[in-house]
């Protein structure tokens, strides 16, 4: 895969998502390698838990690719946004723990990645925010509804249209962020350890509950 890296440390995977000459951006090949990763693994036993992380210090992921995006038709721009849908969705409702470790801008699509997975923790550098609407644009991937759900309907709506960017302190005051963190991956990967040592078939039950707003 060209766009990501993939190791395993005991029983965590770590996706680093691997263009930092883009600041991660994300692109149609990315979110295809992404999908497929997350697919191929939901079922791995070997694999307790999932951390998704950027390369580099600078960005976790700044966004969607705006070069890739300006030369897409009507009908790519839909499959573009149906891909990334379809991805977020798979890793909201993934059946283990998926831990976003923002490394740095987490702006946008980059963003709303951060949001579908179930642990936020964030470095003290990071920047975060959904600055679509200064595109003429709103968020595409499910963030409208995600941030809603996480930080509440106020603050939802004053991050999306002010399209204002956040630090990492603002982050955790509103709830959006679990941890402020030193080394992101670090601390991360502590609380993966954690996790791996709880039941499976519980964890999967309890996402499920949680995720669905149903009894499992």
């Amino acid at each position: 895969m060209k766009n990501i890296k993939l190791e395993k440390q005991k029983s965590t995977l770590i996706i680093t998502i691997n263009r930092p000459d883009k600041l991660n951006a994300l692109n149609v090949d990315l979110i295809n390698e992404l999908s497929e990763v997350f697919s191929v693994h939901r079922e791995d036993k070997s694999i307790s838990s999932i951390i998704v992380t950027g390369a580099g210090d600078k960005s976790f992921v700044a966004g969607a690719d705006i070069k890739e995006m300006s030369a897409f038709s009507q009908s790519e721009a839909a499959s573009y946004s149906n891909r990334g849908i379809e991805l977020f969705n798979n890793i909201e409702s993934y059946s283990k723990p998926v831990i976003a470790a923002i490394n740095g801008y987490a702006l946008g699509g980059g963003l709303e990645l951060a949001l579908s997975c179930h642990i936020r923790y964030i470095s003290k550098t990071a920047i975060i925010g959904l600055p679509e609407v200064s595109l003429g644009l709103i968020p595409g991937f499910g963030g409208t509804q995600r941030l809603k759900n996480i930080v509440g309907l106020g603050i939802a709506i004053e991050m999306i249209t002010s399209a204002k960017h956040i630090d990492s302190e603002e982050a955790i005051r509103i709830g959006l962020a679990n941890k402020v963190c030193h080394n992101v991956l670090e601390d991360s990967l502590f609380l993966s350890e954690k996790i791996s040592k709880n039941s499976p078939l519980a964890i999967k039950l309890a996402i499920q509950s949680i995720v669905s707003g149903e009894n499992a």
